[in-house]
This record gives C-alpha cells, structure tokens and sequence, in this order.
C-alpha cells in the first residue's frame, strides 16, 4: 500500500541587534523598545495597507496619516516596552533572583505608570496595575513551557 508522508519544519527568522549603552539596564531597556516598537510599527502600517487596499485608492493623505500612526504607535508600545524590561530587569537586581515574581512586580509597575501617565482616574490606575502584572506572569508562565 502506498504511503506519503509530510515533513517539514518551521523557524522564526531571529534577529539580534546588540546594543551596547554601557549598562545592562539602558541595553536592555533600549533593546525592548526598539524591537517593540519595531513590531508596533509593522503592525501600524500593515492595518493601514489593509485599509488602503479594500478602499482601492491610495493617496499622498494616506502615506502621511499611515507613517505618523507607525512612528506614533511605535513609540508608544516601545517605550511601555522599555520600562517593562527596565522594571523586570530592576526587580532581579533588587531581589537577587529571576524567578516569575520579577515579571509580576514589573508588570505591575509598568501597569501603575503607563496608567497613571494617561491621567486616569485611581480604579483605572490599579486595574491596570493587576492587568499588568497578570499579563506579564502569563507571558513568564508560557516561556517556561516552551
């Protein structure tokens, strides 16, 4: 009896830019943002060209609105980026350990100032605290799996 047989495998393109500040707390927080940031921005553009393409015409309105949202967004997931990396990364130095509190402190602190910048109100400000440091401890969670 004939047998077929499918096999094939699938790795990520991995990327590593080193950057080196002179200290491993800007290295780290430089590097989250950028590569953050650099998702965020990718992401931005692809929605747009999304739009562009089912709207069927492109414009030199849409090129600009498309690269100010890129730059925008970037940033601004870059830089919740960096200090999450900064915090988690400050917290293992402050403790002494890496361990999956580290990522819940930092999570949390994240949380608490990226909130707190918006100006939102206190209950605002501690929902995102705990969301932070929930999401966080998951992601830590899940990378033990792997």
């Amino acid at each position: 009896m004939p047998r077929s047989r499918f096999a094939g495998s699938l790795s990520t393109p991995c990327v590593d830019v080193a950057i080196d500040m002179g200290n491993p707390l800007l290295n780290l927080t430089v590097d989250g943002f950028l590569k953050i940031g650099a998702v965020a921005a990718t992401r931005a553009a692809a929605e747009d060209v999304y739009h562009i393409v089912k709207k069927g015409s492109i414009s030199k309105h849409n090129c600009e609105h498309t690269l100010k949202k890129m730059c925008k967004e970037g940033a601004y997931w870059g830089t919740v980026a960096g200090v999450y990396v900064g915090m988690e990364y400050g917290m293992e130095r402050i403790r002494g350990t890496r361990d999956w509190k580290n990522a819940l402190i930092g999570g949390a602190l994240t949380g608490l100032l990226v909130s707190a910048a918006s100006n939102n109100n206190k209950d605002k400000v501690a929902i995102d605290a705990i969301t932070g440091g929930a999401i966080a401890t998951a992601a830590e969670f899940i990378g033990y799996i792997t």
